[in-house]
């Protein structure tokens, strides 16, 4: 905050460093709702940086094992039953990731608003109150989103509704955040829920169970050998 009003640099430079680290170790349940079941997991992740990533499902049974490795822009999947690593290739980014409504590039965060989006602030938001934050593609930006409208809360620390409007500047998708947690001496929202909004039924929910920032994680876990190991 500054004299009454938002530091918008400042609190855009936060939210992109909010779950970051130097490196970190996670603990998380991911759980995918459709109109007739709904399908749990937990998983546990590694990061060191932006460029460094390893997801790993834990939870069912049938699942574990299964993961997402991210080195620099690269990506790969290890499907433990059939024994196979799956390079991602850059134009899957956006696709989902295992049947939720979360794409490639949320689970390893591959954009940055900073970098990707030009940024403005509009004002105070009324529902949630708050800040209302407008971030507008760059031109040249390959995709899903036109511009996303970021609600923060009114100190600008925590995100509390996310709203993504496709190319043709549709409303696609709403990310709500809540249960604000101490993680590690880091207030964080631990819950999050992604609807899409063409698909009635339909929701993703995030929850991080635990958060370790700036631990020990060596270089050797992000590699094609500890992919393949996890189980």
């Amino acid at each position: 905050m500054r004299d009454g009003s938002l530091d918008i640099e400042a609190a855009v430079q936060y939210f992109e460093d909010l779950y970051r680290s130097d490196s970190s170790i996670s603990e998380a349940e991911l759980t995918v709702t459709r109109p007739h079941r709904t399908h749990a997991i937990t998983m546990k992740a590694w990061t060191r940086g932006r460029d460094r990533s390893l997801i790993v499902i834990q939870a069912p049974l049938r699942e574990a094992g299964t993961a997402t490795l991210k080195v620099d822009s690269n990506l790969w999947n290890y499907l433990p039953r059939i024994k196979q690593t799956i390079r991602i290739p850059p134009s899957m980014m956006l696709a989902s990731w295992m049947g939720s409504d979360f794409t490639n590039d949320d689970l390893v965060r591959e954009s940055s608003f900073s970098k990707d989006y030009t940024h403005q602030l509009l004002g105070r938001a009324q529902e949630p109150p708050g800040w209302l934050v407008r971030f507008v593609a760059r031109p040249g930006l390959v995709g899903l989103w036109n511009r996303i409208e970021l609600t923060l809360s009114e100190d600008g620390t925590i995100p509390l509704k996310t709203v993504y409007y496709d190319r043709r500047d549709r409303l696609a998708r709403t990310m709500y955040w809540d249960e604000v947690r101490d993680f590690d001496g880091r207030r964080l929202p631990a819950h999050m829920t992604l609807v899409p909004e063409d698909e009635p039924g339909h929701r993703t929910e995030m929850r991080y169970l635990a958060i370790q920032f700036d631990v020990e994680v060596p270089e050797s876990t992000f590699s094609l050998s500890t992919l393949e190991r996890q189980r």
